[in-house]
């Protein structure tokens, strides 16, 4: 049928049929490859996750290893005041491990003590807590200084 020049196609349920069921069909097709690039998204993540935990392996191997250089040129409780910097300044004492192996390995340093090291902190501005306790032999037993600073109050307070 022809109006004014335009032909109206009468709705037709077999051609409604049709383009219902390619119209399923390319729903079916877009999820399906939706699907896939979901699946390949997650295989990458998955090998990105991977690579990345191998990679902080390696990282903490190698500050591993250099710690272990580090400790081996350390005399004089190093060892302690090495594991306080790590506790109070992680990312400065990693680099600084680097830096004083450096030195160590171009023949700068020979051996480094547990003052050096801290001395090395306080000239960086890092104050570094160390517990230090003072312990007085008295009689063969070995007491902390507060104890007989305690002892020796009271007893005056006794005799007077």
């Amino acid at each position: 049928m022809d109006i004014g020049g335009k032909n109206l196609v009468m709705d037709d349920p077999d051609l409604e049929l049709i383009k219902a069921r390619k119209m399923k069909k390319l729903q079916e097709q877009l999820a399906f490859r939706e699907r896939q690039e979901q699946e390949k998204a997650k295989i990458r993540d998955k090998n990105n996750l991977e690579l990345q935990n191998q990679i902080n392996k390696q990282k903490s191997d190698e500050l591993d290893s250099e710690r272990k250089f580090l400790l081996h040129h350390m005399y004089d409780r190093g060892d302690e005041v090495l594991k306080l910097a790590e506790q109070q300044f992680p990312f400065q004492t990693k680099m600084i491990i680097k830096r004083l192996n450096e030195l160590i390995r171009f023949g700068e340093i020979s051996r480094i003590s547990g003052g050096d090291l801290l001395s090395v902190y306080r000239s960086l501005g890092m104050k570094i807590r160390v517990d230090t306790h003072i312990s007085i032999s008295d009689h063969g037993k070995t007491i902390s200084f507060s104890d007989k600073l305690r002892e020796s109050t009271s007893s005056e307070q006794d005799a007077e």
